[in-house]
């Protein structure tokens, strides 16, 4: 079954391919179609499953067929579930996508100050929505990544903000695991085996 991606990042696109290409699914990122696409939709919904809704409807009425979308980031206990739907340009917009994560990371670091090591509990959330041309929402899910912040970056794997999302039970943050070991383990590929399973197990089909 092909599946579009609506994004242009990636990271994604590989760890989303990684989990759905062995078990039959034809992959496409919105760069690999061929065509023009749109600029991406504004996402003003206060929850990550508000937004990758909007993204997903958006796309799929775009392109005239069904995509999956997907929201992400990381929620902070400390800082009231901060940064959250705003994860991706919370130190700004400007600049390429590895300069506002140098940036976003160092806010991170910033807001942290002081906070002590048992407060410092977060996650990174992802939560997938694939919709048809008409609007309709055929299936959901969420997947959720634990850990602890840490001040100093550790890891050259991933993006975003991996090297400060540090995993008390393996003594490594999230960019020192290797992409398969991630996978296995990360918001992002339980969010997506999730979406398998449904598609599989309901027999979704569009």
């Amino acid at each position: 079954m092909r599946i579009v991606i609506a994004t242009g990042n990636p990271h994604k696109v590989d760890e989303i391919r990684a989990v759905l290409a062995p078990m039959g699914f034809t992959v496409v990122a919105l760069p690999e179609l061929g065509r023009p696409v749109p600029a991406e939709p504004d996402e003003p919904g206060v929850t990550f499953e508000e937004n990758a809704r909007i993204k997903a409807r958006y796309y799929a009425a775009a392109l005239g067929e069904a995509v999956l979308a997907d929201d992400s980031g990381l929620e902070v206990d400390a800082l009231q579930g901060a940064p959250g739907v705003h994860s991706a340009y919370w130190a700004g917009t400007a600049g390429s996508r590895a300069e506002r994560d140098a940036r976003n990371n160092a806010k991170l670091v910033e807001s942290m100050r002081g906070v002590p090591a048992h407060r410092r509990q977060a996650r990174f959330v992802c939560t997938m929505c694939v919709a048809t041309p008409d609007g309709a929402v055929l299936v959901e899910t969420r997947g959720e990544f634990e850990g602890v912040i840490s001040d100093e970056p550790r890891g050259g794997h991933g993006f975003g903000y991996d090297p400060h999302l540090f995993l008390p039970d393996r003594g490594v943050s999230s960019a020192e695991l290797p992409p398969d070991e991630k996978n296995e383990v990360s918001h992002r590929g339980r969010a997506v085996r999730r979406l398998a399973y449904l598609i599989t197990h309901k027999r979704i089909e569009w």
